[in-house]
């Protein structure tokens, strides 16, 4: 176990288990498990993680015949700069799973040196289920975390500190508020589910790391690298994990001094917000302009000369101005997130991006054109145009399977958002390019209170511009539109 052409030496095998981490899933090992190890080759953190399985076979074979090691290769655009790095992560001492191992997860959660939960159980993984936990192995997660909780307040330890990752809004506090619920349902000590949250941090958390996981091509990574790696990942330069916390939690998570995108903060609400109208806004903006172009990834998109100009212009020109509030990092988030963009390793497709757009127009860019018109006096023209494509990829032009359908070019795309029918309704009777009915049709669909959280045709001009927009794309075609008519671009 001593591998020091990967940096790895048998000290790092000496090290104690610290975190104990519910799942092996490649984004934990992109982010979580690459911060630990950056951290102990920098000797600020001297700590090792174990991992819990929840399923049966996997990966868990690969991880004890590799001792634990796997590559994480870093390949894609930072700060305008190709970047393209092999790392050998030696922080996993062990996997256990938690049908076969429950009484070997229970010793290791109660090793004095344990201090750290971290889960990613994805979305679904953090929800009340009414279980006994003391009938065997608990099937949930807030189940497991509970009777590990408590074999930890019986043998008179002190709490963790639990940090959620799964993409949930306050995912600490949903947790913790299960976790407790969950103690009630089972009647367990009063002063038990006091020490609950007195004894233990839930930090809520924000992730951000794309991380392909493995790749396609990976016996000739293999043969690259010189070496076999059945564990092998893929993943983007950029990361961000911020979580709630205090002074406390910090010194906890002493791990967080080696990368400064690991960031502990009283609130994460602004991380949350830059993320939600940069990343996600400029996504929604132009995934149907782009897809109804004929492009189909974020990455074909940079590659073509409008669609590049219209990401630049939504994100620095209208979406950045409206988020000055936020603090200074803003402007590094905005030019970071058009380097991911800019990624040729990763496929990200504009047609998965486009499920549930309506609600993803009202939930991310709404507000930033309301912000932007309070603060200019102007509305912001790539935005609109935007929204004036999202309508045109929401036009249903079959029924198929109980699904509407839109059209692009030969093709036929199912158009999966919950308000396909709302639209297919606005659509009856303005299919062909009159301004009368498209007019009324977009003044309509702007005052659908079942769409937007305020009524856009009180926003002066705002459906006349979406109406000219969309007419002349449904006219000369999106492309077309984009290169000789819009004004924009």
């Amino acid at each position: 176990m001593n591998h020091p052409q990967w940096g790895v030496t048998s000290d790092y095998f000496q090290l104690p288990e610290k975190i104990l981490q519910f799942g092996t899933g490649v984004l934990l090992r992109g982010l979580v498990d690459y911060l630990v190890d950056k951290a102990n080759k920098q000797g600020v953190f001297n700590g090792r993680i174990a991992i819990v399985k929840s399923t049966d076979g996997g990966d868990a074979g690969a991880f004890h015949a590799q001792d634990g090691l796997f590559t994480t290769h870093i390949k894609g655009v930072s700060q305008g700069k190709p970047v393209d790095q092999y790392l050998v992560n030696a922080s996993v001492s062990r996997v256990l799973q938690s049908n076969a191992d429950w009484e070997a997860v229970l010793e290791a959660a109660c090793q004095p040196t344990m201090e750290i939960i971290v889960s990613n159980t994805t979305e679904v993984g953090i929800q009340y289920v009414e279980e006994n936990i003391a009938a065997g192995v608990p099937a949930s997660f807030p189940g497991k975390l509970l009777a590990i909780l408590f074999e930890r307040y019986r043998r008179k330890l002190p709490g963790f500190v639990i940090i959620p990752t799964e993409l949930v809004v306050d995912n600490g506090e949903l947790l913790r508020s299960i976790v407790l619920k969950l103690a009630a349902y089972n009647g367990l000590p009063e002063n038990f589910i006091q020490w609950i949250s007195q004894g233990n941090r839930f930090c809520s958390s924000l992730v951000d790391r794309i991380v392909p996981g493995r790749p396609k091509n990976l016996s000739e990574c293999w043969e690259e690298a010189g070496y076999e790696d059945e564990l092998w990942i893929d993943s983007e330069p950029f990361l961000l994990w911020a979580i709630e916390g205090d002074a406390g939690v910090a010194q906890k998570l002493g791990f967080h001094q080696a990368d400064d995108r690991m960031l502990i903060a009283p609130t994460i609400t602004p991380y949350r917000e830059q993320k939600l109208r940069i990343l996600n806004g400029s996504h929604t903006a132009a995934v149907t302009l782009g897809y109804l172009s004929g492009l189909n990834t974020v990455y074909e998109c940079m590659q073509d000369s409008y669609m590049r100009r219209f990401f630049e212009t939504v994100v620095k020109g209208e979406i950045l101005p409206t988020l000055e509030h936020l603090g200074p990092q803003v402007a590094t988030f905005a030019t970071d997130v058009l380097d991911r963009f800019d990624n040729p390793s990763i496929e990200h497709k504009l047609i998965s991006i486009t499920f549930q757009q309506s609600s993803k127009m009202n939930a991310r860019n709404v507000q930033t054109i309301l912000r932007y018109r309070e603060s200019k006096g102007l509305l912001p023209e790539m935005m609109l145009l935007g929204f004036a494509c999202t309508l045109l990829f929401l036009r249903p032009a079959r029924e198929k399977d109980g699904k509407y359908q839109g059209q692009r070019g030969d093709q036929f795309y199912d158009i999966t958002d919950e308000n396909a029918a709302v639209f297919a309704g606005h659509w009856q009777g303005a299919a062909a390019p009159s301004y009368p009915e498209i007019s009324a049709m977009v003044r309509n669909i702007c005052g659908d209170g079942r769409l937007w959280q305020t009524d856009l045709n009180q926003l002066p001009g705002f459906a006349d511009t979406v109406t000219d927009h969309l007419i002349g794309m449904m006219q000369n075609g999106v492309k077309e539109y984009i290169i000789h008519h819009s004004k924009v671009l």
